[in-house]
């Protein structure tokens, strides 16, 4: 059985919940990361979940934004250290495109240890994609794609595993129509909403580039998803939002609804 375990639902400025990041713990018992949140709370974390450093050797980064980059640098810090104590074996490898790839040369460069960052280029590898661009991973094969983002470059994925699942993450903004066939008819869409419709007046999620609960509930019914999961939301509404949330993409999407908390597990 494979499981999704959220390890951040909040937007970058979010302090009362751990910014937008997740892992994937697949079949084979080996763990996918993407993204990792804004700094080192990432460690703590995973620490609280049944991650395991020795078993993830494939990460995706979606974008150069603070609240999803810089928490990678610990995560290939943490690489690098247990690389060094003998305490992990075989290649550690990060997906992203140039530039987030050139931010995490240019930060691991001038923030690690030398002994860290001589594993960067040699056991940790940084791999460039481009829109469109597939890799194969051992399970599952992975396209990435440009989400045609007006603030910073950012690529999202479509996850095709051998059993037909297809799993979607369209990153932190809303859907543009060229992505349509990594989204259409998707297994799992995961999808940002940054607050309820009735609340746009006070969070003003157009002005951030962010949609509403309704608007991607109303995406992921027009797609024909049949689970979407909602996160990267405002962090008021923490105690009442999985039931407001909820409620409300119901009105407007049939499928089956996730508003996870953080470090919530969802199997797939």
């Amino acid at each position: 059985m494979r499981k999704m375990t959220i390890l951040g639902t909040g937007f970058a400025m979010a302090t009362r919940c751990f910014n937008t990041c997740f892992f994937l713990e697949l079949e084979d018992g080996s763990f996918f990361l993407t993204d990792a949140g804004g700094g080192n709370g990432i460690l703590r974390q995973l620490e609280q979940t049944d991650f395991r450093w020795e078993d993830c050797h494939h990460m995706f980064v979606t974008h150069g934004h603070t609240d999803h980059v810089l928490g990678a640098i610990w995560v290939i810090r943490k690489i690098a250290d247990q690389m060094n104590k003998g305490k992990y074996d075989g290649v550690f490898h990060i997906y992203c495109h140039d530039v987030v790839r050139d931010m995490l040369l240019a930060m691991t460069c001038m923030t690690l240890k030398k002994k860290d960052f001589a594993h960067v280029g040699q056991d940790i590898l940084l791999h460039e994609l481009k829109d469109g661009e597939c890799a194969n991973l051992p399970q599952f094969r992975l396209t990435a794609f440009d989400i045609r983002s007006t603030k910073a470059k950012q690529f999202g994925y479509l996850l095709e595993f051998a059993d037909g699942t297809r799993f979607t993450c369209l990153g932190d903004e809303p859907f543009n129509e060229h992505n349509r066939p990594y989204a259409e008819n998707a297994d799992w869409l995961l999808a940002e909403a940054f607050c309820r419709y009735e609340d746009r007046e006070i969070f003003h999620p157009y002005e951030k580039n962010h949609s509403t609960v309704r608007e991607a509930s109303e995406l992921a019914e027009q797609l024909g998803v049949k689970n979407l999961v909602l996160y990267h939301t405002e962090d008021r509404h923490l105690a009442a939002r999985k039931r407001e949330y909820t409620n409300e993409a119901r009105q407007y999407y049939h499928g089956t609804v996730y508003v996870p908390d953080d470090l919530e597990s969802i199997a797939f």
